[in-house]
């Protein structure tokens, strides 16, 4: 298929909204918008909900490790899914059962029977779907853009993600404050209803669906399409350079669940209200960040080291302060940090990785990124309970602070040495002007980087075992 051409390009014609031209990619965008207010409320609404309960924040980091758990354990396997099944379809599928969890979170909340172990429970299930719908939702934003607006597109996402992270976590904070905690999970299950309407009037047409991945017969051939995905981060630097940075960084410093709601009551002293507004600051920043991405006119991959640095810079503030206006900013600096590291490292990753395979690297991303959650948040939650939280957030700065300054120096290492080309991202010789690079491109010297590949026919490893059916 072939993408259709804009509808409203006069209109959407200004660079930092490009992407938005495109019919299904604005279906996707107002739908992520309104769900994703919904997934923000649940966040902040559930990590209060826990501490109501149970008291101690030990709690926070186990119901963090049972919701990201299955992405660690199931990443991998959601990539081959992603690669071999329909991703519009598989999208509808998996929001479709997160509502439903919403929903039975609501009903046990507004009937006053939860306990933690459901929210646990439920978390585990909701970490399942997710293992599926993290990796397939990335792969199937090329789908509806050109291949020349990928990193307008990931920024414009990582813009609604984030002013989704400033509204949500206000309302939900004003929301626990004046009516009853309940209504937040109620809210979050009927915001679903906007992203399942948006997919389901989507123009299948207009969808640039890649080659299906052959489904494999044996475990040994799930062994080899898994191995091929993992070869090809192993050997493209820049790939693996923004997948170790965040992934090292969100475990050591991307903890929010866990160490902020004790913070805001145990430390500020600010409650539920207190808490939603440091969630929407660090909201704040990052959507700053995001939309300079959206509107820059090159994808810098050296912010992916720096914005780490950032953050944990900004997370030692955080815990060496008692005070709430510098809480504010430093979460607010942490917001920024956070999202230019990962917004640029997705970028990175989505303009240098080919098509048939952009599922499973995306699943190496996503498995990494949410995956850290279960090892960082239990340690975190560990130490906030026997050391206390300020302790917490600083062991987890540190952390990040030393990951994002070596993910620098080897950034500077790529790009004065022969390793930093974009690779096989797209139809044709890759060149760097079009990745949005300036440096020269080239096969790097003692490095195996795929080329790029034809992907409706040989030529790329596992190429007779893709199927060329519709998505």
């Amino acid at each position: 298929m072939t993408i259709g051409l804009p509808s409203r390009a006069s209109i959407l014609g200004f660079r930092g909204w490009r992407a938005l031209r495109y019919h299904n990619y604005r279906l996707f965008f107002v739908g992520q918008l309104v769900s994703l207010i919904g997934t923000w409320m649940q966040a902040v609404a559930q990590g209060w909900l826990v501490l109501q309960l149970t008291g101690d924040p030990i709690w926070l980091g186990i119901v963090a490790a049972a919701q990201f758990g299955p992405v660690l354990v199931l990443g991998l396997f959601g990539g081959l899914i992603a690669d071999g099944l329909p991703k519009r379809r598989t999208l509808i599928a998996t929001q479709t059962v997160a509502m439903a969890l919403a929903f039975i979170l609501f009903g046990l909340t507004a009937t006053h029977s939860v306990h933690v172990i459901h929210i646990v429970v439920l978390a585990l299930l909701l970490g399942v779907v997710n293992a599926v719908d993290m990796p397939t939702r990335q792969a199937f934003v090329v789908e509806m853009i050109s291949r020349r607006e990928i990193g307008n597109a990931v920024a414009l996402n990582s813009a609604v993600f984030n002013g989704a992270r400033v509204v949500g976590p206000a309302i939900a904070g004003l929301t626990i404050g004046a009516t009853d905690i309940s209504v937040a999970f109620l809210v979050n299950g009927l915001s679903f209803l906007a992203v399942l309407a948006a997919y389901r009037a989507m123009d299948t047409e207009q969808l640039a669906t890649p080659p299906l991945l052959a489904r494999p017969t044996s475990v040994a051939g799930v062994v080899a399409d898994l191995a091929e995905g993992l070869r090809y981060v192993r050997t493209t630097p820049l790939v693996l350079l923004p997948i170790l940075v965040i992934g090292l960084t969100a475990t050591f410093g991307m903890n929010f669940s866990v160490v902020v709601p004790a913070l805001a009551r145990d430390v500020l002293h600010v409650g539920a209200e207190g808490y939603g507004f440091l969630m929407a600051s660090s909201g704040v920043g990052s959507l700053v960040v995001a939309m300079a991405i959206a509107f820059g006119r090159r994808s810098r991959p050296a912010l992916i080291g720096l914005g780490a640095a950032a953050l944990g810079g900004a997370e030692l503030v955080l815990a060496a302060s008692g005070s709430y206006g510098i809480s504010l900013i430093a979460m607010f600096v942490v917001g920024l940090g956070g999202i230019g590291m990962a917004a640029t490292g997705n970028t990175t990753i989505q303009m240098t990785v080919p098509d048939h395979l952009r599922g499973r690297v995306m699943s190496v991303y996503t498995t990494v990124f949410a995956g850290s959650t279960p090892i960082g948040g239990l340690l975190t939650g560990v130490l906030a309970s026997s050391q206390g939280v300020p302790f917490a957030i600083a062991v987890g700065g540190a952390g990040s602070l030393v990951v994002g300054l070596a993910g620098y120096a080897w950034h500077r290492r790529l790009r004065h040495g022969t390793a930093y080309p974009v690779s096989g991202a797209r139809h044709g010789p890759a060149t760097s002007e079009s990745a949005g690079l300036a440096e020269p491109t080239g096969t790097p010297g003692g490095v195996s980087v795929p080329m790029p590949v034809d992907t409706a026919g040989g030529g790329a490893p596992g190429a007779a075992r893709r199927s060329t059916g519709p998505g």
